[in-house]
């Protein structure tokens, strides 16, 4: 396998889940202006929506979209518990906390990195994440992960889109259960894996 991947970016999230697993794969760094990838080839011949992560497959075959791509991994892999069984409630669970992550957290943070957005837009998506994450900190009271007692695909998609509120003036200080999260999540081997093999740690 080879995940197609720009540091720092969501990408991290099936990063993490691939070091989790224990997996076999390479990764390719892609330059998301120029669609060009680190080994020289056309990204949008791999993925034609020209955004990462991008997954291929032994068989050639790309999977993407981060939450797929996560829970894909997870299955081949039942037995590593970083997703509860497919018909289970707790599937259903799992989907609406990485559906919120994406629809909720993760798209409201784009603007923030686009220099050419209002500021005025910036501050109300600043203020929507504010509220979003004051949310998940009264999820994770009494809890290890936001599953639970186990982690799970959406800790790491998770602790990657909140990892970037040091970079956009969102201040968490007063968000006690999720710093100890973000905490435990970057303690884990596998995520610290992944994060030294983007360079972040």
């Amino acid at each position: 396998m080879k995940l197609f991947l720009k540091p720092g970016a969501c990408s991290l999230s099936p990063h993490i889940v691939l070091e989790e697993l224990g997996l076999k794969y390479e990764t390719d760094t892609v330059d998301l202006k120029g669609k060009k990838t680190g080994s020289g080839g056309d990204f949008l011949a791999i993925n034609p929506k020209g955004y990462v992560p991008a997954l291929q497959l032994d068989d050639g075959t790309v999977l993407t979209e981060g939450p797929a791509i996560v829970q894909y991994l997870a299955d081949q892999h039942p037995d590593k518990k970083l997703a509860p069984a497919n018909g289970t409630l707790a599937r259903y669970q799992l989907q609406a906390w990485l559906t919120f992550i994406g629809t909720e957290l993760h798209k409201t943070f784009s603007p923030l990195f686009n220099p050419t957005a209002p500021e005025e837009w910036k501050e109300t998506c600043r203020a929507n994440i504010s509220r979003r994450l004051a949310w998940v900190n009264e999820q994770l009271a009494g809890k290890d992960y936001a599953m639970g007692a186990d982690f799970s695909v959406a800790d790491a998609y998770l602790f990657t889109v909140v990892g970037w509120t040091k970079f956009v003036k969102i201040d968490i200080s007063g968000l006690p259960h999720l710093k100890a999260y973000l905490a435990r999540v970057a303690a884990r081997p596998g995520v610290q894996a992944a994060l030294k093999a983007e360079g972040l740690a």
